[in-house]
């Protein structure tokens, strides 16, 4: 990738560090007492929340049948919409076939199981303080007096201050880089029709095949395509690091070279999926 790398993507990541936090004065000072009462507070909303989510009915998800969708960086953008950026959603058979199942599994699923609840959040939440403790900035990380207050979403006026301020930073930053990556994509004079063929945003790549041809195949339920299956003729792969398939497609990057194309995609996973391929043709296929 040249413009939406990783770090582009890490970027992308802290540009809402203030959000969610809330100012404690006692987040001056390393007080387990605190901790203790912040912490029994938030694995009580956390059970509710779930508890609320596992008697969810999956019901609910036979209403997309028939629905207009719009793909979401339209959606958002201010730009005008056109018929080509919606479609009416006709469901699957497979994914019919998945959501009885789901009712199934709800019509027979056992009784809530709290502690379990309790003990996955524990587990997650240590992982957040880790992930706090590591990925933070020194400047706003020093004057954290405990950082386990910290993942819980309490902070002082100092600290939030540095959070906004940082997160200001990293937002210039990700649409600067954005915005260079527009400019080149419409430079590179490739027309929509080919570029909406290798727009899988949050679809999962579920087979890789090397050959004469490079044929990479997706589960599309959690994007906005209806393709299936893309094809990438007499491929030349320059880069390939990481574990594709089970992966979430991210980002893509489409440039034109003298006999077809190079494209760039970035992939969801720790440590994140790249793959660089330079091709003669993209052919795309539709599951009927």
């Amino acid at each position: 990738m040249k413009y939406l790398t990783k770090e582009w993507y890490e970027t992308c990541q802290q540009t809402g560090l203030h959000f969610g936090m809330r100012v404690h004065k006692g987040a001056a000072l390393h007080d387990e007492a605190l901790f203790q009462r912040l912490y029994k507070r938030k694995e009580k909303e956390h059970v509710k929340f779930q508890r609320e989510m596992y008697d969810t009915d999956p019901r609910f998800m036979l209403e997309q049948e028939g629905q207009v969708m719009t793909r979401a960086d339209k959606a958002f953008s201010g730009e005008e919409i056109t018929a080509e950026d919606q479609m009416v959603y006709h469901m699957p058979p497979e994914e019919r076939a998945h959501i009885e199942k789901l009712i199934a599994e709800y019509d027979a699923r056992p009784a809530f199981d709290e502690k379990q609840c309790k003990d996955n959040y524990k587990e997650s939440m240590a992982w957040n303080f880790q992930y706090h403790a590591e990925k933070l900035p020194s400047e706003i990380l020093e004057p954290i007096a405990d950082i386990r207050v910290f993942a819980l979403g309490y902070c002082t006026s100092e600290v939030m201050q540095k959070l906004k301020e940082q997160s200001a930073r990293n937002t210039k930053e990700m649409e600067a880089v954005l915005e260079e990556y527009r400019e080149t994509m419409l430079n590179q004079g490739i027309s929509n029709e080919i570029r909406r063929k290798v727009q899988f945003h949050d679809c999962e790549v579920t087979e890789l095949r090397t050959g004469d041809d490079l044929v990479i195949c997706f589960d599309n339920r959690g994007g906005f395509t209806d393709i299936h299956k893309l094809t990438l003729t007499a491929p030349e792969i320059l880069k390939q690091e990481g574990e594709m398939v089970g992966s979430h497609w991210l980002y893509e990057e489409l440039y034109r070279i003298d006999n077809g194309y190079e494209l760039h995609v970035l992939l969801d996973g720790e440590p994140m999926p790249e793959l660089i391929v330079r091709c003669a043709d993209i052919v795309a296929e539709i599951l009927e």
